[in-house]
């Protein structure tokens, strides 16, 4: 099999029959180079197939790149997961040429994630982070971009915003996956089903309620969906919303929690006294919802795993930083389930 050895910027030099620098000023955009040569550069890249060198890239780079991840503030278990790993890929982030902080806002308001993120301009060369829907994010994300920042999102998308990729599941199919689990442990036996969210505003949780709903409605009708009520993924909030609604709904037979704050829920279903009555299905995969798999408060955990999170993260703002190519498949999260019986 023959191996195709990677073009390199003196190859390019040499098809085209120019300098090494006239090849540099080209391919940087810079000014006094004719259009015609410009045009015969060009064309050698293309016949070559040329791409830059990402290893030679960071060997030249005259700095450490600046890399920030923006994550909600609070206590949200699964951001302290996301959190840890940020600082395990330190020494990998470091043979890169590159480092990496992490720097917390409430994402639940839109004007004061979008102050934070304009705060950003010209300090870092990428930022990931983990954002609502809204059209002032989406402005601060296009601003940070017009201004040469490479922007990632993560867990939650702000699709319709000039960012260059979004790391996390698909969350519309992680919504269908919770429906059928819950669906099957129910049974055929009527009853209501109650729906915790940290807020329709993140997308992630937009999504994950619209597969859910599509299921629910055309494979479990006999079930009933409640209105979804909000938590903004805080614990203090979610218990007493949960024991109020445990009391209003005497006959409940499922609950579905999309977001965090599941600490909260676990406290209010174990005070109830129904938590062997009430299917719980959540997400991620925190110590505290390991612990409520094995009291078997909860029944199933759907996770996405921070740990590859992090690491795509990085390495997708490296590599638009680089020039460097992406491997989709390798870039892919994949959905967990957890039951108290496979638990890792």
């Amino acid at each position: 099999m023959e191996v195709r050895v990677r073009a390199s910027l003196h190859d390019v030099a040499r098809a085209a029959g120019v300098s090494l620098a006239t090849v540099d000023r080209v391919l940087h955009g810079r000014a006094g180079v004719r259009a015609r040569t410009v045009e015969r550069v060009h064309a050698a890249v293309e016949q070559l197939g040329y791409r830059p060198d990402p290893a030679a890239a960071r060997l030249a780079r005259k700095r450490t790149a600046r890399l920030v991840f923006v994550l909600p503030a609070g206590t949200n278990s699964f951001v302290a997961l996301l959190n840890q790993q940020v600082q395990a890929v330190a020494p990998w982030l470091a043979e890169q040429r590159a480092g990496a902080v992490v720097q917390t806002v409430d994402v639940f308001s839109p004007p004061d994630l979008a102050q934070h993120l304009n705060g950003l301009q010209g300090r870092f060369d990428a930022v990931i982070v983990m954002a609502l829907d809204h059209p002032q994010v989406r402005a601060a994300i296009d601003d940070l971009v017009a201004h040469g920042t490479v922007v990632v999102t993560l867990v939650s998308d702000v699709p319709g915003s000039r960012r260059s990729h979004f790391v996390g599941i698909d969350n519309v199919a992680a919504g269908r996956t919770a429906a059928t689990l819950l669906g099957r442990f129910v049974g055929p036996r009527p009853g209501r089903v109650g729906i915790v969210m940290g807020s329709r505003a993140l997308r992630d949780h937009a999504e994950r309620l619209f597969g859910f709903e599509q299921v629910m409605g055309a494979e479990h009708p006999h079930l009933t969906l409640l209105p979804a009520i909000e938590g903004q993924d805080r614990s203090d909030r979610t218990e007493p919303l949960v024991a109020r609604l445990l009391k209003k709904e005497p006959e409940l037979a499922g609950l579905y929690s999309i977001g965090a704050g599941n600490r909260g829920i676990q406290a209010a279903l174990a005070a109830s006294g129904r938590a062997q009555h009430v299917v719980w299905v959540c997400h991620e995969l925190t110590p505290h919802a390991r612990r409520a798999l094995l009291d078997g408060v909860a029944d199933a955990v759907i996770n996405q795993d921070a740990g590859h999170e992090v690491r795509s993260a990085c390495r997708l703002a490296l590599a638009a930083l680089s020039g460097e190519r992406v491997l989709p498949d390798q870039e892919r999260i994949r959905i967990d389930v957890f039951l108290k019986d496979n638990l890792p």
